[in-house]
């Protein structure tokens, strides 16, 4: 089943387009890492889909119109935006207090075994908390929800190096599992690379690159050459070439690796140098 499903996903802000016509399928169990540069579409995407602005175009989110359901959508969906919003004035077990009053599948043991593994105290309240604190609690209370789907936006902003690692460990131990589905986007594509299970790069509204991580890494192959090599090298048709060292680097898309080999070093690419590839290559080059 589709967690997931955009046809013709379209909108608009005056003369701005910031989806154009997009289609995407996202399948329930799935880590989705969604990834672009600012004003990409991203959070209008993700707006969308959960049902925060209207939209052209057909989209089901659990099977439901997000922008006409939403109500009973959100009991199945959790958010965290890129700015955590808790009450500044309100203590730490308040707020524990107030999602287990107004969510049904709030789990509050797990809530607290999460925070247990902080330095914050239940007495404190939000505005005396450093910035990584409230994005920790927020991150609390939110994955102690038992939701369908997740969507992160930008979640470990905030955070330090331990914290983020602690989180991304949090998500893949002690929560993720084959019935929930995840999406997240961020600008540190390196941390999320070893969890997810797709990715999906966006620009100027329209998806540039979809493919799973099992396609992600027999599809892409980067080349280190020796410079005795180079020409040869090209000849083979690299989607992007940089210089790191004063070495060639190369970036190959469905060339046989064993044709690679001879030229020089043969390694997968990390996900940061395929999106600069993907993004900075003529139009339709990644598809």
């Amino acid at each position: 089943m589709a967690c997931i499903e955009a046809k013709g996903l379209t909108k608009t802000f005056g003369a701005t387009t910031a989806l154009a016509g997009i289609d995407l399928k996202v399948e329930e169990g799935k880590i989705l890492g969604l990834i672009g540069p600012n004003g990409a579409g991203k959070s209008t995407l993700l707006n969308a889909a959960l049902g925060l602005i209207p939209y052209e175009g057909e989209l089901k989110v659990l099977g439901r119109d997000p922008w006409t359901a939403r109500d009973t959508l959100m009991r199945d969906v959790c958010f965290i935006a890129d700015v955590a919003v808790l009450p500044r004035w309100m203590r730490v077990h308040q707020a524990l207090d107030y999602v287990q009053g107004v969510h049904p599948r709030f789990d509050r043991a797990r809530a607290e075994a999460f925070l247990a593994k902080t330095q914050i105290k239940k007495t404190s309240k939000v505005r005396e908390l450093s910035k990584g604190m409230v994005t920790q609690l927020h991150l609390a209370l939110v994955m102690a929800i038992d939701a369908k789907l997740l969507v992160l936006d930008e979640p470990t902003l905030g955070l330090d190096l331990l914290y983020r690692k602690q989180f991304y460990d949090t998500l893949l131990n002690d929560y993720f599992d084959h019935s929930r589905t995840i999406i997240v986007t961020t600008h540190q594509v390196e941390e999320i690379q070893q969890i997810l299970t797709d990715m999906t790069f966006i620009n100027h509204g329209r998806i540039v690159l979809d493919c799973s991580m099992d396609e992600f890494e027999t599809r892409y192959v980067e080349l280190t050459v020796k410079p005795d090599n180079l020409a040869a090298a090209r000849a083979l048709g690299p989607i992007n070439e940089r210089q790191v060292l004063g070495r060639s680097i190369l970036l190959f898309d469905r060339v046989d690796r064993e044709k690679l080999a001879p030229l020089g070093e043969v390694r997968t690419p990390s996900i940061a140098d395929l999106f600069v590839a993907v993004m900075t290559a003529p139009q339709g080059a990644a598809q």
